[in-house]
């Protein structure tokens, strides 16, 4: 019982997001709640959205978002009894919503009929493949808020005192309970001083004067290096074409900005 009503919990939401799409829906329906029929579109949508993201196509997905939409459609006649529909704050969210549904219709259609091409998407992933590089390393860092802080724990590791017990200082709680250990990346992937630094190190060093970042003061010391193995085109094609759709975006609101007459 527990996990239908966890599942049901995100079918509301689904139900709810996507039901100004099928205000005008007049086929065939799933079932009437008072005289109000719900429509078996909106039914299909919600399944066909749940299937989507890995839920099973069972008796019970299919009777849990049946009882949703059913409860959805009860809490909305008695929010209309009460005359929640005709107050002026949520009828600005009812625009939103119509707003929000037909720009987010209107992005995916034009995305989808501007697509590039292979060739396209290959000479961006030759791009971001050259910043790469050709090493990846494994590091470990502490992370302080002051120059002189940082400072201090150099000096303790030049008199002998470990790196992974000092990391205990820092303040990323992602690595600090872990030695500082950062794991294996390229250097691109870490702000620019960063991984300057980090290139510059030969296994086993750390850093003498403290690395300054936007995040703050780190000591940083390289435990191994390797050759590195970009992942391949096809692996990163769906970010890639992601990508390219958020460009075709920026640059379609960009010359709708320019076009229009704002004051």
């Amino acid at each position: 019982m527990q996990k239908i009503s966890r599942l049901a919990a995100l079918l509301i939401a689904s139900a709810i997001i996507t039901a100004p799409a099928f205000a005008a829906d007049k086929g065939k329906a799933l079932v009437t709640v008072n005289g109000q029929a719900i429509p078996q579109a909106v039914f299909d949508t919600i399944i066909a959205e749940q299937k989507a993201q890995g839920a099973p196509d069972s008796a019970e997905l299919k009777n849990a978002v049946k009882e949703q939409l059913i409860a959805r459609e009860l809490l909305q006649q008695e929010a209309k009894r009460k005359g929640f529909d005709k107050k002026p704050d949520i009828q600005l969210q009812f625009e939103a919503a119509k707003q929000a549904i037909l720009v987010n219709a209107f992005l995916a259609d034009y995305v989808r009929s501007h697509p590039l091409s292979d060739a396209q998407l290959k000479s961006e992933y030759e791009a971001i493949k050259a910043t790469f590089g050709t090493t990846e390393y494994k590091a470990r860092h502490v992370l302080v808020d002051k120059e002189d802080d940082a400072k201090a724990i150099i000096a303790k590791l030049d008199k002998g005192e470990k790196f992974s017990e000092l990391a205990k200082q820092s303040k990323d709680p992602g690595s600090k309970d872990k030695g500082g250990e950062l794991g294996w990346s390229a250097p691109n992937s870490y702000v620019k001083p960063f991984g300057e630094a980090l290139i510059k190190l030969k296994k086993g060093e750390y850093t003498k004067t403290p690395v300054k970042t936007d995040f703050g003061y780190h000591v940083i010391q390289l435990d191994e290096s390797r050759p590195l193995t970009p992942p391949t085109f096809e692996q990163l094609k769906p970010q890639l074409q992601q990508r390219a759709g958020n460009q075709q975006v920026e640059a379609l609101v960009k010359e709708l900005h320019d076009k229009a007459k704002i004051n």
